[in-house]
């Protein structure tokens, strides 16, 4: 009779240990499938009005007021520069520079620095026009350039600056810009 009886009592925990492996197994592959939903939806942040109209960033693209208002932003902060604030303008335009480009355009920026360190020399830029392609993610910009030494401004041109950008995630990183030279048509 004892015999029978834990045969019967193992028999039970058995089922029971079994019926606990099937759920962990069945719990374990429903995570993994919320996991993989998780990770391939579109995500969206959406950010406060701070101008006409509510703004939201998706996974699934940049939208061109978004493109817009970064690209204004990125103008002022990379044509705008005296002798005071070229540590703190260096920094932040690599602060938004995409880290496989970092490299290059820190090369190209301290040349900038060393050449206006200790000048007199300031520039600002005022725009007149953009043109944005969210399809190439790339930003035309002309407007004035300005230059100032000391308290004088000495010249002002019309100028056409391109930013190129690559967007990755939630993420709009700069990879590159510089003025567009007139040219006969081509693509620069």
């Amino acid at each position: 009779m004892d015999l029978s009886y834990q045969h019967s009592h193992h028999q039970r925990v058995i089922r029971q240990r079994n019926l606990f492996g099937i759920m962990a197994a069945l719990l374990a592959a429903l995570s993994l499938v919320l996991l993989f939903c998780l990770g391939t939806r579109d995500r969206e942040i959406v950010l406060q009005p701070v101008l006409r109209s509510p703004l939201a960033i998706s996974s699934s693209g940049v939208s061109r007021d978004y493109l817009e208002m970064i690209t204004r932003d990125v103008v002022l902060l990379t044509l705008n520069r005296s002798p005071q604030n070229l540590e703190y303008w260096l920094d932040a335009v690599l602060d938004i520079t995409a880290p496989r480009v970092q490299g290059a355009i820190k090369a190209d920026l301290l040349k900038i620095v060393e050449e206006q360190r200790g000048s007199s020399v300031s520039q600002f830029f005022t725009i007149q026009s953009m043109s944005l392609d969210t399809g190439k993610l790339r930003s035309e910009v002309t407007g004035d350039l300005n230059t100032v030494v000391g308290s004088k401004l000495v010249s002002r041109q019309r100028r056409t600056f391109r930013y190129d950008w690559e967007y990755s995630g939630l993420s709009l990183k700069l990879v590159g810009f510089g003025i567009v030279e007139k040219s006969d048509g081509k693509d620069p």
